[in-house]
């Protein structure tokens, strides 16, 4: 597979990664068996994949636990990324950047993810009630005590622009801004897909200009644009696209010209409608890496394969064409 940077510490990864979060939280995973997972892991490192994307709160706490145990005896063929910043409450979830919980979660992470070094460590939230150079330089004492390779951020801005009414990647540019005057980011997360290309505007620009890697999250639209949900299908109440505009079987149906289109091109090439849309992906950026999230090990061979596809300009040109997603009927 490819080989990408990421950023300041110049870490090489596989061009694919891969997003643990399904395998526990957040998608109908209550029922999902470990030894699924497991093999969903495995069969990603046998395809290349390397980098494996999980965070504490994904749970809480049982979504590092799960790719500890599936990265047990084959670490060295890995390469880590897990977040700290995040509390997952019984009713909310609330964000907390004081130095001493990061060095806490720090340790505590390392634990369940049996390792003694976390390649990427990412920042999930910024913390209103504290100023992000100090969640920033409790971080960057963790590479230095050895603890953790490199630092990045995952949609920081977020809750930021939301309260002062401005778009959540230009409030993002201006937390990367602050903290790379305490210690260099190596990468930035946050959602880009065929239907969600709002980070090309402003986002991705800014992390090429300064070297800073870029980690696509959703790159499948949630599994919309795989092409395999159908408009009215439904969800559990614990899968999060059953609360999303973009998932009632109105938006759905209504969404399903994109579908439609990548499935055209996927056909050229014998490819699949996901392949395509995370294709997409690797041509926005030599310092893009996609992390599709998935707990099924047939997917994680299909989503791997998607580096070996190189679309040309011309079906760049006929996804660019294509509408763009529909939230609502406004």
């Amino acid at each position: 597979m490819e080989r990408r940077s990421l950023g300041a510490a110049a870490l090489a990864v596989g061009a694919v990664g891969l997003g643990c979060m399904p395998m526990s939280w957040a998608y109908s995973a209550s029922r999902q068996r470990g030894d699924e997972a497991l093999r969903a892991v495995h069969a990603a490192l046998d395809a290349g994949v390397d980098l494996f994307d999980t965070a504490d709160m994904y749970g809480p706490f049982t979504n590092e636990l799960l790719v500890g145990r599936a990265l047990k005896g084959r670490r060295e063929q890995a390469f880590l990324s897990t977040k700290c910043g995040l509390l997952v409450g019984d009713q909310h979830i609330v964000a907390n950047g004081r130095p001493g919980y990061v060095r806490r979660a720090c340790d505590a992470s390392l634990r369940r993810l049996q390792t003694d070094v976390i390649d990427l460590y990412q920042l999930h939230r910024a913390d209103p009630e504290v100023p992000v150079e100090e969640t920033w330089g409790a971080m960057a004492e963790l590479v230095n005590a050895g603890k953790v390779r490199a630092l990045g951020l995952s949609a920081v801005g977020a809750r930021a622009a939301r309260r002062r009414g401005a778009r959540t990647h230009d409030e993002t540019i201006r937390q990367l801004e602050r903290v790379q005057q305490v210690f260099p980011v190596s990468a930035v997360q946050a959602e880009l897909s065929v239907w969600s290309p709002q980070a090309l505007e402003a986002l991705v620009p800014w992390c090429a200009a300064r070297g800073v890697g870029v980690l696509a999250a959703m790159p499948l639209g949630s599994g919309y644009l795989t092409g395999t949900l159908t408009p009215g299908q439904g969800f559990e109440p614990e899968d999060l696209r059953a609360r999303h505009p973009r998932f009632t079987a109105e938006m759905m149906a209504a969404n399903q010209p994109v579908v439609v289109g990548l499935r055209r091109i996927a056909e050229r090439y014998g490819a699949t409608p996901a392949q395509v849309a995370l294709a997409w992906v690797l041509r926005q950026g030599p310092q893009i890496v996609p992390v599709p999230g998935t707990k099924q090990e047939r997917w994680a061979v299909e989503n791997a394969g998607a580096a070996g596809l190189t679309l040309t300009d011309r079906d760049l040109d006929e996804i660019d064409r294509l509408p763009a997603a529909r939230e609502s009927w406004d």
